[in-house]
């Protein structure tokens, strides 16, 4: 049994406790469902107030069923549902289904009761789903268990359904319907007080029914654990996992310190994560299942280079513009493919890609014209899209598309354009297990989906690499800093202290705490130099007109000096000032930022972008889960905007990207030692051109003594049984 939860998703027996023939009632629709969809296994009524339901003979309790029970569905009122679990556990019930709302999303007096049965399930044993959920499908023909109250039982299928919203789990089974999907286990976990999504991922990854996974979430239970076991599913499975994820992170609203800390609190760090979990995360819902019917229905492409082929240059025109703009590539069509187009079409027809059958197209026309570019080694998918003519045969196109797609091991997606006159081909499509879709700019981004997938599954599988640190003297540091405070923000000059001993390049420079240091210190570190205010309480030191750049003498030094003390004391009279930075002035170079901050599910959050004052307006910025591989260093350089930037325009050289990901990796290695950096920013980190390497312009940490709590409470990790 994976993690003990086998006996609810693929049980021999279900107890309804609550089941009843009150019409419109949970316990009749939940009761006949399992009834009237030809579960394989025994079904019990329970319900102490009547002696049969759908003419079948009711039990008093749990208690009084003489055979042992897999799986007991609860739909009693809140406060009944602990008696009914301790029954349950008296009688050797292996899991347990709780409908009942109530709960935790009513207030603190449902949460206590909720906080109750999940200690009580905890002490017995028994797993569970819910509460406050839709139930669960199995559509497995040895299961056949619709125990749910949806209105109508999915089709068999290969794609696993997993909810945190029951309400939206009966809109999608409603939509699943109408567009012929299927299903192969369908679950609505609810308030997730014990069974979590973590858990029903574990199941899913190892069904041989489930070929894609798709998600609807709210929040995440246990961070680190949903990562592994999401990476498993992906890349050692190789299955699909695509999700749409509500809600917004508000764990950045408590950030002050950094613009890290801002920046995280965005859907951006959710988007870290779901990349490095291997994770296709989705905006929308109908976008969610136009994906999912062509993971589900084809193999995904072995590359980025798509052709299309249509019987309208319209819809061609739109389905190119889409695919650049999505990053495909219009494959470049052989000459043999040519060739084949020219004695198969007619002399209107256009012949590069996309080729246009021209609108008087038979299926022989059509068919000869697919053939030519699936067998071409220039195209590793193909779309075709059709719009209804009077000439067409929209079901024998159909069909031909579906003999063509069998004999080729490369994704075909469909547009049939419209919804009456194609139907019944569309239907052979669906049926037939090829994905089609209404409008082809959908069929063109599930290629898209498909074709990143693809490039995932080929990245080189990389060890987190290592650099040469001090580990035990930056610990010191720490502990010597916070010196028994719960929190200790680093200015500058403290926080250099730690980025030396990891090997960032930090510039030359020395703390004057009198207006006297200033002769000896400008001496040592050279003009030009950058004065800098030091104090724990000012964060944004050019706001409060605590920085003068470009210093180029004693007397600018010593003036400096007293303005940046005037101004700082008026910006903030409380302040706690340690005295003025002196540090060498850096060269002009391209401006980047480094950042981390301590996300409370999944630990440290890396970040990177374009630098500068205007960080958190531009917001170019890209976050990965530290420690990580040399490719996610990569990757997060690449998918910035500004990329081209850094890789040189309008006669500018090219920036040193070698040595941002130096920087990275070392950041990455810096905050997966010490968990009391809650937050950190290098902004800016100044890059030079390819080989010169690059500079600290600019730093803060801000240390805690301890971890914040999570900001869920996920139930504690169960022995798989």
């Amino acid at each position: 049994m994976i993690n003990g939860i086998t006996p609810i998703i693929s049980p021999k027996s279900v107890a309804v406790v609550g089941a009843t023939d009150r019409p419109g009632s949970v316990g009749q629709a939940l009761f006949d469902n399992i009834l009237k969809n030809g579960f394989r296994g025994i079904v019990y009524p329970v319900n102490p107030r009547v002696k049969s339901v759908s003419s079948v003979r009711t039990y008093p309790s749990l208690l009084d069923i003489p055979d042992e029970v897999d799986m007991a569905v609860i739909i009693v009122p809140a406060r009944l549902v602990s008696g009914v679990v301790g029954e349950a556990a008296r009688k050797g019930v292996k899991g347990i289904t709780v409908i009942t709302a109530g709960f935790k999303e009513v207030g603190q007096e449902g949460a206590d009761l909720e906080r109750k049965l999940r200690e009580q399930v905890l002490e017995s044993g028994i797993r569970m789903i819910g509460p406050n959920c839709l139930g669960v499908i199995n559509t497995h023909p040895d299961v056949c268990l619709n125990a749910s109250f949806t209105a109508r039982m999915p089709r068999t299928g290969g794609i696993g359904f997993i909810s945190q919203s029951g309400a939206l789990c009966a809109a999608v089974l409603e939509y699943a319907h109408g567009r012929n999907i299927g299903f192969s286990k369908f679950i609505s976990f609810g308030n997730k007080a014990d069974v979590s999504e973590v858990d029903l991922l574990e199941h899913l990854r190892d069904d041989p029914e489930t070929q894609v996974i798709l998600m609807y979430l709210e929040d995440i239970s246990d961070g680190p654990r949903f990562i592994k076991v999401c990476r498993e599913i992906t890349w050692v499975a190789k299955k699909p996992i695509l999700a749409v994820k509500s809600g917004r992170s508000v764990e950045g609203a408590r950030a002050a310190a950094s613009h890290t800390g801002s920046l995280a609190g965005s859907d951006l760090s959710y988007d870290a994560i779901f990349m490095q979990s291997g994770i296709t995360r989705v905006e929308y819902i109908n976008e969610l299942f136009h994906y999912a019917i062509g993971f589900a229905g084809q193999q995904a492409p072995r590359g980025d280079r798509i052709a299309i082929v249509t019987n309208a240059g319209g819809p061609g025109i739109m389905a190119t513009d889409t695919a650049v703009r999505h990053g495909l590539k219009l494959a470049t069509l052989s000459g043999s493919t040519i060739d084949a187009l020219k004695r198969s079409l007619p002399p209107t027809a256009a012949l590069n890609n996309p080729v246009d059958v021209i609108g008087d197209a038979t299926t022989a026309r059509y068919e000869a014209a697919l053939r030519a570019i699936i067998d071409d080694e220039n195209v590793d998918g193909v779309i075709a899209i059709l719009t209804p003519t009077a000439m067409t045969n929209v079901l024998e196109t159909a069909e031909m598309v579906t003999r063509v797609a069998s004999s080729t091991d490369k994704p075909v997606l469909c547009s049939f354009m419209g919804i009456v006159d194609v139907s019944e081909g569309v239907r052979y499509l669906e049926n037939n297990r090829i994905p089609n879709y209404t409008f082809p700019e959908a069929a063109v981004r599930t290629m898209k989906a498909m074709a990143d997938f693809s490039a995932q599954l080929r990245l080189p599988r990389c060890e987190v690499r290592r650099v040469a640190a001090d580990k035990d003297a930056a610990a010191q540091i720490i502990v010597r800093r916070l010196d028994g405070k719960e929190r200790h923000f680093m200015p500058e000059h403290e926080a250099n202290e730690i980025l030396g001993v990891y090997g960032f390049p930090v510039l030359k420079s020395r703390l004057a705490r009198d207006v006297s240091d200033l002769e000896s210190i400008v001496e040592d570190v050279g003009f030009p130099v950058a004065m800098k205010i030091a104090s724990p309480d000012v964060v944004h030191k050019f706001d409060a007109g605590g920085v003068v750049l470009k210093i180029k003498s004693l007397a600018e030094a010593q003036e400096a000096y007293d303005r940046i003390l005037g101004s700082v004391r008026r910006f903030n009279p409380d302040a706690r000032i340690q005295g003025v930075l002196v540090e060498k002035m850096a060269r002009k170079g391209v401006e980047v930022i480094l950042g981390a901050m301590r996300d409370p599910l999944f630990g440290p959050l890396c970040m990177f972008g374009l630098g500068g004052t205007f960080v958190e307006t531009v917001k170019d910025v890209t976050f990965r889960l530290a420690p990580m591989w040399e490719i996610s260093a990569e990757r997060m350089i690449e998918t910035i905007r500004s990329y081209r930037v850094l890789k040189g325009v309008r006669g500018n050289p090219p920036s040193d990207i070698d040595a941002i990901k130096d920087c990275i990796l070392r950041l990455s290695q810096l905050v997966s030692d010490h968990p009391e950096i809650a937050e950190l920013d290098i902004n800016p980190l100044i890059v030079y051109p390819e080989g010169s390497g690059c500079v600290v312009a600019d730093s803060r940490i801000l240390l805690t003594a301890k971890q914040a709590p999570c900001a869920t409470s996920p139930a504690p990790a169960r022995r798989a049984s």
